[in-house]
């Protein structure tokens, strides 16, 4: 198969971080977009509007939802094709993909607009905090359709051995996020909208790049006449499913943090929440980054039957998710204090909460990386039940229970330890279905 140099090559540490580091340093780019909104939206306007952002976020992850499923799944599925040496079907199952987001992105701006109003009226918040609230979301929903393509492209860059491309793309869009956020809210004074149509036009930035890298011919994925195959779309949308669970459930819960914070503290509560997430979701984003950089070499040796270097990938990737675990766990709690002082000053009753909720959810840092891995692996190796289980699971079951039972008997800390809760359940999970499949897939001896 033509331009395959990088996976033909043996499996080494090296050569592992040569497609991973990229994906990184991309995934982490990406959480840093809705973390320098807050940043510049909670310094320049206040804490309510912070809060607004952490209330719209469930509408945003149906979108991020979405565009996960086709991409995570569909790279899989053309990547596997790739490696059974189906370029040509490969390609027309890309474009045809790249067609159905579109399509979607359509049908949900729509859809967003109609339910905004809606949605917020249902929240008893303050006028001050809905206002923020509609502003934000009405320019975000704009911007859906490259977003469902920035998401896709990212992926199909990398397993185009394109990642550099995708790093300079996420970090071009990030910095642009970060100029337009300044110059928008700071020297305009363009209100909470401004920070929406900063992360539009970062996202925009891979979505325009994609266009043009997978115009051209020579790259080993390219536009070509599209093939209509409903088995490709519903491969795609089985495989990604896992993915979309998570980011799915991920506004479901998000919802349940802010009505119990809401409850048990007030406004304060979900700037707090807000805050917490913004450092689980950087963390997090090592792991995810980690997991598409390695998925499209996980898929690649599925298909070729390559079962060796299967096994040294996945054996290599435990023991660095271990490592970054420990390493992660000890930074959050250093840079408790510092990481909060960025969002609300000490003064404010933000802060102590804030800080609190940081110490008591880092805990979650030892189980979450081999959580994503688990579940990302499953679904590189084309078996999006299983993912599904997991994702779901961990994102929606187990926290569930967790934020059900533990605030009733711990109060504030409880809403706080149920995110480490539920991951300790989920990991737990996790070790059970890896040592179940392991000799299925012999990813594993």
């Amino acid at each position: 198969m033509e331009n395959q140099n990088a996976y033909s090559k043996p499996v080494t540490l090296g050569g592992i971080f040569k497609f991973a580091i990229p994906t990184i340093a991309m995934s982490v780019f990406m959480s840093f977009y809705t973390m320098v909104d807050g940043l510049f939206v909670s310094n320049l306007i206040g804490t309510n509007a912070l809060s607004a952002i952490n209330l719209t976020a469930p509408v945003i992850q149906l979108v991020t939802a979405v565009s996960t499923m086709l991409a995570t799944g569909g790279s899989a599925v053309i990547m596997k094709k790739m490696g059974e040496h189906k370029p040509k079907e490969a390609r027309e199952d890309f474009t045809f993909l790249i067609l159905v987001n579109v399509i979607v992105g359509v049908i949900m701006c729509i859809l967003g607009y109609s339910l905004m109003d809606r949605i917020f009226a249902n929240m008893d918040l303050s006028a001050e905090v809905a206002a923020y609230c509609t502003a934000y979301l009405s320019r975000y929903l704009l911007f859906t359709i490259p977003i469902l393509l920035m998401n896709n492209f990212t992926l199909y860059m990398i397993a185009a051995e394109k990642a550099a491309l995708s790093l300079v793309c996420s970090v071009a869009g990030g910095v642009l996020n970060m100029v337009l956020d300044y110059v928008l809210i700071a020297v305009f004074d363009l209100g909470i909208g401004a920070a929406a149509i900063a992360t539009g036009l970062g996202y925009s930035v891979t979505a325009v790049a994609g266009l043009f890298v997978f115009g051209r011919r020579k790259n080993l994925l390219h536009f070509t006449k599209p093939v209509f195959r409903f088995k490709v779309l519903a491969g795609a949308a089985a495989n990604g499913c896992s993915e979309m669970a998570t980011a799915l459930v991920t506004g479901i819960i998000t919802m349940m943090f802010n009505w119990t914070m809401l409850r048990y503290v007030g406004e304060n509560g979900v700037a707090a929440v807000t805050i917490i997430m913004y450092v689980l979701m950087f963390a997090s984003s090592l792991y995810t980054g980690y997991s598409y950089g390695v998925a499209p070499m996980i898929s690649f040796y599925y298909g070729e039957k390559n079962y060796e270097k299967l096994k040294k990938l996945v054996s290599i990737s435990i023991k660095v998710i271990a490592a970054v675990s420990v390493a992660t766990v000890a930074a959050s709690f250093a840079a408790t204090r510092p990481l909060v002082s960025v969002f609300a000053r000490p003064d404010d009753p933000v802060f102590e909460l804030a800080v609190t909720g940081n110490r008591l959810c880092t805990l979650a840092l030892f189980f979450i990386g081999f959580n994503i891995f688990a579940s990302g692996m499953f679904t590189a190796l084309s078996n999006g039940i299983v993912s599904a289980v997991l994702a779901f699971s961990r994102s929606f079951v187990f926290m569930l229970i967790t934020m059900l039972i533990l605030p009733a008997v711990l109060g504030v800390n409880g809403i706080w330890l149920a995110t480490p809760a539920a991951e300790l359940m989920a990991l737990v999970l996790s070790v059970y279905v890896f040592l179940k499949y392991r000799k299925w897939y012999r990813y594993s001896l």
